[in-house]
């Protein structure tokens, strides 16, 4: 039985949480963690890199010189990639970055990388998070009260605008819900910090997976 550290909204230790370590995935998932990361990553390119191909670049088709007796070199046009101002070879055009990841691969991901924060402690559970005056001083005193020094991942179980706005300005903090939360996310950030019912979501979501893996 692996445990996560709670904590009170104050800051102060209030127990802690137990989690079945059969739903944690310890041997197995890195490569699904690589291939869904990289997708996520690649899914973020825009992808709008274009250059011209010699039949795009506006000039002349006139040849430059005759092909014999001047002592130069061949040439054909001037739009050659060969010539400076000419066209580009094989380069980049319009394309989409998207990489497939099957859905059972993006499952076992989270689960190995959650299973990983649950598992070297990086993952911290509090009682309530509210910032009610939705200020980032506020919010900064709160992680502070709980050690968390060089940010961490937020996680709660529906969408607030004050915590939100609270951490807009707070370098490397980020605010998730459960549901959207994404394995990137969880390698990204070494420490996340879930609210308890945003820890209800996502163990809840953890064991769902495991029975559909199983």
């Amino acid at each position: 039985m692996s445990t996560i550290k709670l904590f009170s909204a104050a800051g102060e230790a209030a127990g802690e949480v137990a989690v079945a370590d059969d739903l944690l995935v310890r041997d197995r998932g890195g490569q699904a963690v690589r291939d869904t990361v990289v997708a996520a990553l690649n899914a973020r390119r825009r992808g709008t890199a274009d250059t011209l191909a010699k039949g795009e670049v506006a000039g002349s088709n006139k040849k430059p010189w005759r092909q014999k007796g001047t002592g130069r070199a061949r040439a054909g046009l001037r739009q050659s990639p060969v010539w400076r101002g000419g066209g580009v070879a094989f380069g980049p055009h319009p394309r989409s970055y998207a990489q497939k990841v099957n859905r059972k691969v993006a499952q076992l991901a989270f689960r190995r990388a959650l299973s990983e924060r649950i598992l070297d402690g990086g993952l911290r559970a509090v009682e309530r998070l509210e910032v009610a005056d939705a200020k980032t001083k506020t919010l900064a005193a709160l992680l502070g009260r709980l050690g968390i020094e060089r940010g961490c991942l937020i996680v709660v179980d529906k969408p607030d605008a004050s915590l939100a706005r609270a951490a807009r300005n707070l370098p490397k903090v980020a605010v998730v819900t459960a549901a959207e939360i994404g394995v990137y996310e969880l390698i990204r950030h070494r420490t996340v910090l879930a609210t308890r019912a945003g820890l209800d979501a996502l163990t809840a979501r953890l064991a769902g997976q495991a029975e559909v893996a199983a």
